[in-house]
C-alpha cells in the first residue's frame, strides 16, 4: 500500500472518531440537560409553595396590623374626644366664672357710681356752706382791721409813739426777759451734754478694755546660749581668742564666757542682733566645727533667715489686726518691732494691742473700724528705723507709710499725731491716742510687777501726805494721775497752787516711772446744819 492510501484512511478514521466521539458527547449533555430541567422544575415548584407560604403569613400580618392600627386609631379618637370634652367643659367654666365676675364688677361699678353721685351732691352742699362762710369771714375781717385801724390810731395819739417805736420798745423789753433764761438754759444743756459725754466715754474706754487681754513679755539685753559641756567654752574662744573676735566683728555683739555653768551669755542693745548672733552660735555648738570661715558661713545664713523670719512676723501681724493690703517694706518694718522695745514694752505687741483697742472703740462709735486698727497697727512703726533717720518716729513714721504706698489721710495723721506734735483735727487721731495711753498705761504692760507697781502707788500718796495741810492723797489712772485732798481751813488757794508744784517736783527727783504723772490738789469747804 502505497503512502497516500494511507493517509486517506486515516484521515477517514479520524472523521469517523470525531463523529462518533460528538454523538457520544451531545448524548451525554443532553442527559445532564434534561436532569437539570428536572432539577429546575423541582426547585421551582419548591420555590412557589414557600413564595405561597411566605404570601400567607404576609397576609395573615399585614391583617394583624391592620386590624391593631384599627384599634389605636379607634383609642386615639376616643382620647381626644374625651380631652375634647375635658377642655370644652373646663372652657365652659371659665366662661361661667367671668360672666359671674363681670356680674360682681358691674354691681360693684354701680355702687361706686351711687356712692360717687352722693358724694357730689354733698361736695355740693359743702361748698355752698363753705361760701357763705367764706362770705361771713371776709365781712368779719373787714370789719376787725377797720376796728384795728382805729385802735392804732387811738393808741398812737394816747402813747406819742409809732408803730416801729413800740414794736423796737417791746422786743427790746422780751430780748431782756428771755436772755437770761436762754443763757441758764443753753448752760445746763452743755453740762448735760458733758456729762453724757464724759460717762459715754468711759463706758467705751472701760468696754474696750475689758474685752482685751493682752499678754506682755519683756526682752532684755542679754540672751543666754545653752552648751552640752564647759569644753565648748574653749572652743568657742578659739586659740588665742581668734573665733570669738570674729564671731562678735561679724555679728556685732559681745559675747561673754565667764564662770557660769553650762551657758553662755550674748550682749547687745539691738535685739534683732543679738538673736541673730544666738541663733547662730548655737548652730555652729550643735554642728561642731567652729573656726572663723565657718563662723562667717553661719552668721550669713542666719542673716538670711532672720530677715525671712522677720517677714513672716510682719505678715502673720498684718493678719491678725485685719488691715487689708500693706505694702512688702511696711510688713518688714512690722517684723523689725518684734525685737524692739520702749520703756521693756514690745513695741509690736503693743501695736496690736492698741490696734485691738481702736478697733473696738471705733466699732462702739459707728466708725471704720478696719480703718481705726491700720491706724493704730501702724502708728509707732517709725521705731523701727529711728536709729537709722532724723526726727522723732512719729515723723519717721508718716514720711515711711507716705514712701510705701499709704496714701489715707487718716492713717498718716494718726502716725504723725498720736503724741500731740501737732493740731489733732481727725477723730481716728484721737482714738489711736487714747488706746495708746491705755496701752502704755495698764499695770504689767511696761514690765512693772505687781508689787512694784502697788509700792511706786503707795510712794505716790506718801509723797503727797507728807506736805502739810494735806488730808488724803489717792493714786488713780494706774499711777498716771494723783489726786491730793487739801485741808481748806489750813492753806489757802495760792497755797494750794505751791503745794501742787512742790508734790509734782518732789515725784520727779524722788520716783523712777514710764511716761508722766498728773497732779491734782483739791481744796473746798463744806458747811453742814441738821435741821431738828
Amino acid at each position: 500500500m502505497d503512502f497516500p492510501s494511507i493517509g486517506l484512511a486515516g484521515l477517514l478514521a479520524l472523521i469517523v472518531g470525531v463523529t462518533v466521539g460528538h454523538f457520544f458527547t451531545k448524548k451525554k449533555m443532553s442527559g445532564i440537560a434534561t436532569q437539570q430541567e428536572n432539577l429546575g422544575l423541582v426547585a421551582r415548584q419548591k420555590a412557589e409553595e414557600e413564595a405561597q407560604e411566605i404570601r400567607g403569613r404576609a397576609d395573615q400580618d399585614a391583617n394583624r396590623i391592620r386590624k391593631e392600627a384599627e384599634l389605636r386609631v379607634k383609642d386615639e379618637y376616643f382620647q381626644k374626644r374625651d380631652e375634647f370634652n375635658r377642655e370644652t367643659e373646663k372652657m365652659r367654666t371659665d366662661l361661667r366664672d367671668l360672666e359671674r365676675k363681670l356680674e360682681k364688677k358691674e354691681d360693684n361699678l354701680e355702687q361706686r357710681q351711687t356712692q360717687i353721685q352722693k358724694k357730689e351732691r354733698d361736695l355740693e352742699k359743702s361748698q355752698k356752706k363753705l361760701a357763705e362762710k367764706q362770705e361771713v369771714l371776709d365781712k368779719q375781717s373787714n370789719d376787725l382791721e377797720v376796728t384795728l385801724t382805729e385802735q392804732k390810731k387811738l393808741l398812737s395819739q394816747i402813747t406819742g409813739m409809732s408803730r416801729e417805736d413800740a414794736e423796737k420798745l417791746l422786743m427790746a423789753r422780751v430780748e431782756e426777759e428771755l436772755s437770761g433764761e436762754i443763757g441758764e438754759r443753753i448752760r445746763k444743756h452743755e453740762e448735760g451734754l458733758k456729762s453724757i459725754t464724759d460717762q459715754k466715754s468711759r463706758e467705751i474706754l472701760a468696754s474696750a478694755i475689758q474685752r482685751y487681754a493682752a499678754q506682755h513679755t519683756a526682752e532684755t539685753t542679754v540672751s543666754t546660749v545653752d552648751i552640752p559641756s564647759d569644753d565648748v567654752k574653749g572652743r568657742i574662744i578659739g586659740r588665742e581668742g581668734r573665733n570669738i573676735r570674729t564671731f562678735e566683728k561679724v555679728t556685732g555683739v559681745d559675747v561673754i564666757v565667764d564662770d557660769t555653768p553650762g551657758v553662755v551669755i550674748v550682749s547687745a542693745f539691738d535685739n534683732i542682733r543679738r538673736e541673730t548672733a544666738r541663733l547662730a552660735l548655737a548652730k555652729l555648738i550643735q554642728d561642731g566645727r567652729i573656726h572663723p570661715t565657718r563662723i562667717e558661713e553661719v552668721v550669713l545664713e542666719t542673716q538670711q533667715e532672720m530677715e525671712k523670719h522677720i517677714n513672716e512676723i510682719g505678715r502673720k501681724a498684718v493678719v491678725d489686726a485685719d488691715v487689708g493690703h500693706v505694702h512688702e517694706k511696711l510688713v518688714h518694718l512690722l517684723g523689725r518691732l518684734k525685737f524692739r522695745t520702749s520703756y521693756s514694752q514690745n513695741v509690736l505687741q503693743h501695736s496690736l494691742e492698741v490696734c485691738h483697742l481702736s478697733g473696738m472703740m471705733a466699732a462702739e462709735l459707728g466708725l471704720d473700724s478696719k480703718l481705726a486698727r491700720r491706724c493704730a497697727l501702724l502708728h509707732d512703726i517709725g521705731k523701727a528705723a529711728d536709729h537709722e533717720m532724723e526726727g522723732g518716729h512719729p515723723k519717721i513714721g508718716a514720711e515711711l507709710a507716705k514712701r510705701y504706698g499709704e496714701t489715707n489721710k487718716d492713717v498718716l495723721h494718726a502716725i504723725i499725731g498720736h503724741h500731740d506734735d501737732i493740731t489733732v483735727d481727725h477723730i481716728y487721731t484721737v482714738i489711736v491716742a487714747a488706746a495708746d495711753a491705755i496701752s502704755a498705761s495698764r499695770p504689767g504692760a511696761r514690765r512693772e510687777t505687781l508689787e512694784k507697781y502697788v509700792k511706786r502707788l503707795e510712794q505716790l500718796e506718801a509723797i503727797a501726805c507728807g506736805f502739810p495741810g494735806i488730808e488724803q492723797a489717792f493714786a488713780i489712772q494706774a499711777g498716771r494721775e494723783l489726786r491730793v485732798v487739801a485741808n481748806a481751813n489750813q492753806i489757802n488757794d495760792a497755797d494750794s497752787l505751791r503745794i501742787c508744784r512742790e508734790i509734782a517736783k518732789s515725784i520727779e527727783e524722788q520716783l523712777d516711772y514710764p511716761g508722766e504723772i498728773k497732779v491734782t490738789v483739791v481744796r473746798e469747804q463744806r458747811f453742814i446744819e441738821i435741821a431738828r
